[in-house]
């Protein structure tokens, strides 16, 4: 491994952490979990969206958990492996790299979910005392209000605020402002079905496509 100081010949160790990352990240984790469980394709049922909300559509509250934990943990392996051999600035690319294959996974023609349990995996893997306030703000949300999405735009937009004026983690702040950014584009269509009073809440079942329309998604991971 080359001097830290020496950034001229760092690059590659830099493209290395985000294609791991991304790999890692890419997993559909929503996917593979519902087809196992005899539940069929995600992608057919509900919004149509591999995370963990739409996964709780099906009504399996196992595979749900199941999926959350793995969209989770993709993002703290990542950026966990990726500290220990090259520290922080290496941890941070294999978390946007993570969070990147998340929303556009490679295997799903870059159809992913829309990152709130990666998010919050990163964040457990880079600065644990943010990870308890934000699942903490997420958690309290969508108690008072029931909105996954709600809860989700919540928690990011005060999650970079946080680490930068509170913990004063500059550059993990960065990293979760860009994060934050790519989800609320994600989630543009909870945001405008939230300004209409329409957007569906936690818990709210649904049937395969094949008997119904797919339904508006209200924020998965």
């Amino acid at each position: 491994m080359p001097d830290p100081i020496s950034w001229e010949f760092a690059w590659p160790y830099f493209v290395a952490a985000l294609v791991f990352g991304y790999l890692l990240g890419s997993i559909p984790f929503g996917l593979i979990f519902t087809r196992m469980a005899g539940l069929g394709d995600i992608r057919k049922i509900g919004s149509g969206n591999i995370g963990t909300t739409n996964v709780l559509r099906t009504g399996n509250k196992a595979v749900a958990a199941a999926t959350l934990l793995g969209d989770g943990l993709k993002g703290t392996v990542a950026v966990l492996v990726a500290g220990s051999f090259y520290g922080q600035d290496m941890a941070v690319v294999a978390g946007l790299g993570a969070f990147l294959g998340h929303l556009f996974p490679v295997w799903l023609k870059f159809k992913g979910g829309k990152g709130v349990a990666t998010y919050l995996g990163i964040l457990l893997g880079l600065y644990w005392p943010m990870f308890l306030l934000a699942a903490a703000i997420w958690v309290g949300m969508a108690f008072v209000f029931r909105y996954s999405s709600l809860s989700a735009l919540s928690m990011t937009l005060l999650t970079p605020v946080l680490l930068f004026l509170v913990f004063q983690q500059a550059q993990i702040a960065e990293l979760f402002l860009l994060l934050s950014v790519l989800l609320w584009l994600k989630h543009h269509e909870n945001i405008g079905r939230l300004l209409k009073g329409q957007e569906s809440k936690i818990g709210a079942t649904s049937k395969p496509a094949a008997e119904t329309a797919l339904e508006p998604d209200n924020g998965g991971s």
